[in-house]
């Protein structure tokens, strides 16, 4: 083997032990997690007596924001709990349909949302999670770099970063109407399907009684004839 190809060897062997440890650099974390701004909804099941914990990582000084709300299943409720980064947990566990937590300035880190459903040992719950992570840091640091450029905007930026908490604060109002929305909508569902069960039952036994009674009615005028007489001497 000649040295040339020896060099070409060495060179491809360096490139790529590059491109992994850049790559594994990159996939630390998500790409939608530096953003300034991230709203998620999920639906997610959770079987009875499992317990399911969920994990979001929120930037230093960022809102953490998050909201519990039981669709559907069993008595409609479910333990919500929220640790820290740091280990602690902020949100204790409580048995109840919904919930929520914010954390205005966080410190960091991952943070676990955990949904409990161990209480129930037969019914499996449909649970609506709402997460949202606002840097409103991020804005000062616009208003710097076009002060920079010697434009005076200040109440350009305010109104900004006003109309970004109110549009939080509609999508937050908007997640929770949704959930309540497919509570009802749930509860109208399984309702519906309980009387029309029953109501099928209730006619089917109306049917079997009157059949019933209508062939004891006819039993008791049938009359019975005699075919032979006995004759007098």
């Amino acid at each position: 083997m000649s040295w040339h190809i020896l060099l070409f060897l060495k060179v491809l062997f360096l490139v790529l032990i590059n491109s992994n440890h850049t790559w594994g650099q990159d996939t630390e974390r998500p790409w939608y997690e530096s953003l300034p701004a991230v709203a998620m909804d999920y639906k997610v099941h959770i079987d009875a007596g499992k317990e399911d914990c969920y994990f979001q990582y929120v930037q230093p000084g960022a809102t953490f924001y998050v909201s519990f709300q039981v669709i559907r299943g069993g008595d409609g409720m479910a333990g919500f709990a929220v640790r820290h980064p740091s280990g602690q947990i902020v949100h204790p566990y409580q048995w109840q349909p919904s919930s929520e937590y914010t954390d205005q300035t966080s410190t960091g880190g991952y943070y676990s949302v955990c949904v409990d459903n161990q209480f129930s040992r037969f019914a499996g719950k449909l649970v609506n999670i709402y997460i949202t992570v606002i840097r409103y840091d991020e804005w000062d640091k616009y208003a710097k770099e076009i002060e920079e450029l010697q434009l005076n905007i200040h109440n350009f930026t305010s109104t900004i970063k006003n109309v970004e908490r109110n549009i939080n604060d509609m999508l937050q109002f908007q997640s929770h109407s949704r959930s309540r929305e497919a509570r009802d909508y749930a509860l109208l569902s399984d309702n519906n399907g309980y009387v029309q069960k029953w109501s099928m039952a209730q006619i089917l036994v109306i049917l079997v009684t009157t059949t019933i009674q209508v062939y004891f009615v006819r039993k008791l005028f049938d009359i019975k004839t005699g075919t032979s007489s006995k004759s007098r001497i």
